[in-house]
């Protein structure tokens, strides 16, 4: 299903839940509320399921799009979803329910009852973008989220995802009139003294592996619980160890509770898919980012990801 086929079908739609993703990054959060602002403004009820992840970094473009209390909704939307694994536990009841998946990893499972899936854009927000025109104008408060939604995912237009027609959608959102240089400074210009403090710890402990092309660092409980942490002050830090010169390819481990460890990967998809990588674990992502969860130990998880690199290269 295109862009236009799942704005007819939301458009025969009313009571619309929309659902995001575990862990929720600016794309997931960004889509969800460009999407259910669209909605409504089309005359359709349109909710955001809460996510008990959201960090105080995205949570505040979803204040107001919340469900009432008690109530059911007709239709279950999921947008920048690939799998229902990555469902937060308040959304799992849904999983079965969705009546149309909007995401843009070419690992997708078809989970919907209707698919719209182009591994062609960047950012999930870019195929949002063009439902949200079909669905009417797409004013600032619609533009503003989908901008972060884009720009997030692309690392402000500097990872190697980024197209084209990323840098066209971009720049319709921004000339809509939309606060993008607030947005910039508050995503890609901040960081918390914490956060610093994290990467630190990441350099600290940094392996360097295969002639310093590959780089593998991690973040233990401990190490939040020292530094007084918060998700916030993890958000996107996957993209650091890939900027040391000489890296192609970087794995950051982050351990979410004892015995589980989420593993992110990022790669130069010339060199290595991390799609491939990560589904040798039971995650997917892109060619050139992708993530998994290893239940064990940080090293147990750090040798599971060295193995299925190897694996892959040797194929």
């Amino acid at each position: 299903m295109n862009a236009r086929e799942a704005a007819a079908l939301l458009k025969e739609r009313d009571n619309i839940l929309i659902l995001t993703h575990r862990r929720p990054d600016g794309d997931t959060v960004g889509c969800a509320a460009g999407l259910c602002l669209a909605l409504r403004q089309a005359g359709k009820q349109a909710y955001v399921l809460p996510n008990e992840d959201a960090t105080a970094l995205m949570a505040p473009y979803l204040e107001g799009l919340e469900p009432p209390e008690g109530g059911e909704p007709a239709f279950v939307v999921s947008v920048d979803i690939a799998g229902v694994g990555l469902f937060p536990e308040s959304a799992k009841k849904w999983a079965d329910k969705v009546g149309l998946a909007i995401d843009h990893h070419p690992s997708n499972e078809g989970f919907g009852a209707a698919n719209c899936v182009d591994d062609t854009c960047a950012a999930c927000g870019e195929l949002i973008y063009d439902i949200c025109r079909e669905l009417g104008e797409v004013t600032p408060e619609i533009a503003l989220p989908l901008y972060v939604a884009v720009s997030t995912d692309t690392g402000c237009f500097v990872y190697g995802n980024t197209t084209g027609r990323t840098h066209r959608v971009a720049a319709d959102l921004i000339e809509i009139g939309i606060p993008y240089r607030d947005a910039n400074k508050r995503h890609f210009r901040t960081k918390s003294a914490k956060r610093l403090k994290l990467e630190a710890v990441l350099m600290q402990g940094l392996e360097l592996l295969q002639e310093g092309t590959l780089a593998i660092g991690s973040i233990s409980l401990a190490d939040m619980a020292a530094i007084g942490a918060t998700e916030e002050d993890a958000e996107d830090i996957a993209a650091f160890i890939g900027q040391i010169e000489g890296v192609y390819n970087s794995v950051t481990i982050r351990e979410l509770k004892p015995g589980e460890c989420k593993l992110s990967v990022r790669t130069n998809p010339v060199k290595l898919n991390a799609t491939k990588v990560c589904a040798l674990l039971g995650g997917g992502g892109h060619a050139a980012a992708a993530g998994c969860t290893v239940f064990g130990s940080v090293k147990e998880a750090r040798d599971a990801i060295v193995k299925a690199i190897e694996t892959v290269q040797a194929e």
